[in-house]
């Protein structure tokens, strides 16, 4: 059973994208990810064009967000003067981002980037993922403890100038870090889809040392603004949103969470960050594969002003 998607202007298969979502919202209901930088490439290897899959893979991220943020706010494990602080950094990198997303466009070189960027960020995030897990693996197999942090250790970042007081968070922090995290989060979400979530928290346990219990809630706050505006300018700048696929991902994204988050809770921890340290570098390994071998067709027709 086909379906049209008239901004990405082709027919596909209905139950394959139904499929995508369910399977990323399994996972990402396993993992505790957005899911965002799994779907926009799998949408890339299903031929969707780039442009839509990176504006379009966006409103999963914003859906699983919010009923994760309610939940952590009603459990008073939200900060909201540091996910205001993080939000201002959010949109202005994400405007900043649209801005580079559109010149890329303009120029014919977004595809590229796209991929390119996807390669470098998988397997980077995949390695050190996969590398971490297996230690605590190791660890764990020779009844090692982890190494724990020192008390009142404090790195570069908070002897930074223009700190500020958190109280829900309770730390006494420099807003300067908390904007650029902020900014460098939504650079991502503009340019490649994501919600960025698997970047900001561990950046903000261990780079920032903002305590565990608020850093998700706080962190979903941030990713439910910074997509949702990602979103609407991308589709009246770019018009690169489509309402169809957006649904259908949404809708098929909220059941398979369900299941995942089952699957989830019966692995322990390291088990789980080594298995999605392997999917990271399987996608990432796969966008490679598709920029180094040839294509079955070289050549290809595109009409002039389409999609615009």
């Amino acid at each position: 059973m086909t379906i049209y998607l008239p901004i990405a202007e082709l027919s596909v298969n209905i139950f394959i994208i139904l499929g995508m979502g369910a399977a990323v919202g399994f996972l990402s209901g396993m993992f505790g990810v957005g899911g965002g930088f799994l779907i926009t490439p799998l949408l890339i290897f299903y031929n969707i064009p780039p442009v839509v899959a990176v504006a379009t893979g966006a409103n999963q991220v914003v859906a699983s967000s919010i009923s994760g943020a309610i939940t952590h706010f009603r459990r008073g494990s939200l900060d909201m003067k540091l996910g205001t602080v993080l939000l201002i950094g959010g949109l202005t990198g994400a405007t900043v981002g649209i801005w580079i997303f559109s010149l890329l466009r303009r120029i014919g070189q977004l595809d590229l980037f796209i991929s390119l960027l996807y390669v470098i960020f998988l397997g980077t995030i995949g390695g050190l993922m996969l590398w971490e897990s297996l230690n605590a693996m190791r660890r764990a197999a020779r009844n090692e403890p982890a190494m724990p942090r020192k008390p009142g250790h404090h790195s570069w970042v908070h002897r930074l100038p223009l700190k500020m007081r958190f109280k829900k968070s309770k730390i006494y922090l420099s807003v300067i870090p908390v904007i650029g995290l902020g900014f460098g989060i939504g650079i991502l979400t503009s340019v490649m889809g994501v919600g960025g979530g698997f970047i900001m928290v561990p950046a903000m346990i261990y780079l920032l040392r903002i305590p565990t219990n608020v850093v998700v809630g706080t962190s979903l706050f941030q990713i439910i603004f910074v997509t949702a505006y990602t979103t609407v300018v991308q589709a009246a700048t770019n018009y690169s949103v489509d309402i169809v696929l957006a649904f259908l991902l949404m809708v098929a994204g909220v059941v398979g969470a369900q299941y995942g988050v089952r699957v989830g809770q019966k692995l322990r921890g390291e088990q789980l960050r080594a298995l999605l340290g392997l999917l990271v570098l399987a996608v990432g390994l796969r966008l490679a594969i598709a920029l180094v071998v040839t294509p079955a067709d070289i050549y290809s027709v595109v009409l002039e002003g389409a999609g615009r």
